[in-house]
């Protein structure tokens, strides 16, 4: 007998990288099972070198029950001049040298002025620019590096995670909510918001998405909404295609993803599908 531990993810802003280089950061249009199971190693405090193949073992679904609005964000990194404060050239020596060495203390105020804080200056790496003679930064002193990233606003997707051993889940949905180390949705900037483990059912990932309602959230569904899934599938299976995000490890220095299968398909909610009331971990 197989088990399904279902997650919520869900937040102002998620991310779920995919092919993101240099740049551009995209995102997938749904979790991504590598980055579930970071999630969830995480949440049990392991270090990104240690082994996660318990939890790669775990067959992977994803329901998207508000898909969400793709949304831009524009970065520009380096160039221009930042505020200096004068707490900086206190704590940091490096930006003092760099600060003292490029002020003209003929014509300008010395450190301890009260002037000082109308002067600029760059975090690190700053040196004066040939041409306006303003601390910028390092070698994006004269032209800033234009980044564009993507999330996913006001999305919702419900996880499961299926198993036959009922412990290892267990042991994950409590790591889930008692978190060893801090979590978020594919980026830093992305915090989760409300419970993440919401419970443990017995029988298969697509009899688990059937059997439970939509996710609360303020945009309420309407009547015979059918959401898309995404769930894992042995190789050959009909109907299946490839996904490349299999985690094999997630070390900083030889980090490795392979190839897993999925099919797609629409979920009919039963008529008599419950609540998360009736859910218990």
């Amino acid at each position: 007998m197989t088990h399904v531990l279902l997650v919520r993810l869900a937040a102002p802003l998620q991310s779920w990288g995919a092919v993101s280089r240099f740049s551009r950061r995209d995102t997938h249009s749904r979790p991504t099972k590598s980055a579930v199971i970071g999630l969830c190693a995480a949440a049990l405090g392991r270090d990104r070198t240690a082994p996660v193949d318990d939890l790669a073992q775990l067959t992977f679904g994803v329901r998207a029950d508000h898909p969400g609005t793709p949304v831009r964000d524009y970065h520009s990194v380096g160039a221009g001049r930042y505020p200096l404060r004068p707490r900086d050239i206190i704590t940091d020596h490096r930006r003092a040298a760099a600060v003292s060495a490029s002020m003209d203390t003929a014509t300008g105020p010395g450190f301890g002025h009260h002037e000082l804080a109308d002067w600029y200056g760059a975090p690190k790496k700053i040196s004066a620019d040939p041409v306006s003679g303003a601390l910028v930064s390092g070698e994006l002193s004269r032209t800033a590096l234009i980044t564009e990233r993507w999330y996913l606003s006001d999305a919702a997707f419900l996880v499961g995670l299926q198993h036959e051993d009922q412990g290892r889940l267990e042991a994950i949905a409590h790591a889930l909510e008692h978190p060893k180390q801090l979590l978020w949705l594919g980026r830093k900037s992305c915090p989760p918001s409300g419970t993440l483990a919401v419970g443990i059912l017995r029988g298969t990932l697509a009899e688990a998405f059937a059997t439970k309602q939509l996710l609360p959230h303020p945009v309420q569904p309407v009547s015979g909404h059918r959401p898309w899934a995404w769930i894992q599938a042995a190789p050959g299976t009909p109907g299946a295609a490839p996904v490349n995000d299999q985690p094999v490890s997630f070390d900083p220095g030889r980090r490795i993803h392979t190839t897993r299968w999925e099919t797609r398909r629409r979920i009919t909610l039963a008529p008599t599908a419950s609540g998360w009331e009736d859910i218990i971990l």
